[in-house]
């Protein structure tokens, strides 16, 4: 789950322009493949012209398209054919749209066309594109090839990004370091993400002993961390436990000159969740399993999720973390409840707060718990927020949940 909220970053636009041949064994290979499954162009005729929402441009024709086996391609040969243009910028445009509406076999389609036409100078980002797509239409071996098959002036940090994050996605762990072990000895410049990937990738398959040695790397390229990076570290001590080194992180967030207010709403919160939630150093780093599904660690992992976002303001992805939390049939502690009080509150939804009350007093599985409400309400103050715990109090009198003076 984590994975999918670090790789937004692949989308964004590259300044350093890359035209390659169209006629390489790699783009020969996937575009006879490809292309095989289109449809003929009479086939879709009807449905890529129909105008009901009073719309005629481009994006609206092949958002018409229905079915998958379908060809983009022959919308796009269709619209060129009379007489419109179709630029490169307005199709990265749309095939961004179809990546959110996960129609990846027409956004591959519409990036096969830009290869094809040599009037279009490809970007990084292009190319990087298309190995995420790739992998997802084809398979991740198809993406692989593809990659390989690039000159080495196209492997930049983008295309070798792509390929390590399809790699991680997968949890093909030893894949993905040679792949990484490839990226340490070029001479390429790589921002967090590139690290951010192999930290979620050791994190997804439980090796969180080597997010530390992932962290050691960035910081010997001198490669600024993001608080996506803080997340997956302070993530990784929390699993085991490990709170002396959970604050020293902080400590080096708090001095880190890059700290915007979305780093300091963070900070709180995790100042906040060790306190009210008791985490405490444990005596040994194993971590018993649970009855069910999820594991003890999973649970500390989830819970920094939650505060990631709550750091970020992004409330739909709390709202989709909590619910899918609690389809699992886990045992919910009160740590859990403190860590979704505590990021519904810094955010301001008092109404969410309140209904996370009544779902904590109606469980059948964890008693409600006064003295971490306390402990909340005294975390909130410690770190200055005294508005919201002032808040909290009023909504806990509310719900007849009087707290008492004492924060322990």
């Amino acid at each position: 789950m984590a994975a999918r909220s670090f790789f937004l970053g692949l989308r964004r636009a590259s300044n350093t322009k890359i035209k390659i041949g169209a006629n390489s064994d790699s783009e020969c290979f996937f575009r006879s493949r490809f292309l095989s499954s289109g449809s003929s162009q009479n086939e879709c005729f009807d449905e890529e012209t129909s105008n009901s929402d009073g719309k005629d441009d481009l994006k609206s024709r092949i958002f018409r398209i229905s079915l998958p086996k379908r060809s983009a391609t022959n919308v796009i040969q269709r619209w060129v054919s009379e007489g419109n243009q179709a630029t490169v910028s307005e199709l990265r445009h749309i095939l961004k749209e179809l990546r959110k509406s996960q129609r990846y076999k027409h956004a591959l389609e519409i990036s096969e066309w830009m290869v094809t036409h040599k009037e279009f100078v490809l970007s990084d980002s292009d190319y990087a594109t298309r190995i995420d797509l790739m992998t997802k239409v084809f398979g991740i071996h198809s993406g692989e090839r593809y990659f390989e098959g690039l000159p080495l002036s196209a492997k930049t940090s983008e295309t070798y990004t792509a390929l390590l994050h399809s790699y991680a996605g997968a949890k093909w762990t030893e894949k993905a370091e040679e792949l990484f072990e490839r990226v340490k000895q070029s001479n390429l410049s790589f921002n967090a993400l590139m690290y951010n990937e192999m930290m979620t990738l050791y994190m997804s398959v439980g090796q969180v002993e080597k997010v530390a040695l992932v962290v050691e790397e960035l910081k010997r390229k001198n490669v600024v961390p993001d608080i996506f990076t803080y997340n997956l570290w302070i993530s990784s001590c929390a699993a085991t436990l490990n709170i002396d080194q959970v604050k020293k992180i902080l400590d080096e967030m708090n001095c880190d000159s890059g700290g915007s207010d979305d780093w300091v709403k963070y900070v709180n919160l995790v100042n906040i969740y060790i306190t009210a939630s008791h985490l405490v150093n444990a005596e040994s780093s194993t971590l018993v399993e649970a009855e069910k599904s999820i594991t003890q660690r999973q649970w500390i992992t989830y819970d920094f999720l939650i505060i990631l976002y709550a750091g970020l303001g992004n409330k739909d992805k709390i709202d989709q973390i909590w619910k899918s939390l609690r389809m699992t049939k886990q045992k919910m502690t009160s740590r859990n409840y403190i860590c979704i009080l505590s990021s519904y509150l810094m955010l301001g939804h008092l109404k969410e707060v309140g209904e996370i009350i009544d779902q904590w007093k109606q469980s059948a599985t964890s008693e409600f718990d006064i003295s971490a409400c306390n402990r909340l309400l005294g975390a909130f103050s410690d770190v200055g927020l005294t508005e919201k715990a002032n808040e909290f109090h009023m909504l806990l009198l509310q719900k007849n949940c009087a707290p008492t003076n004492a924060s322990g």
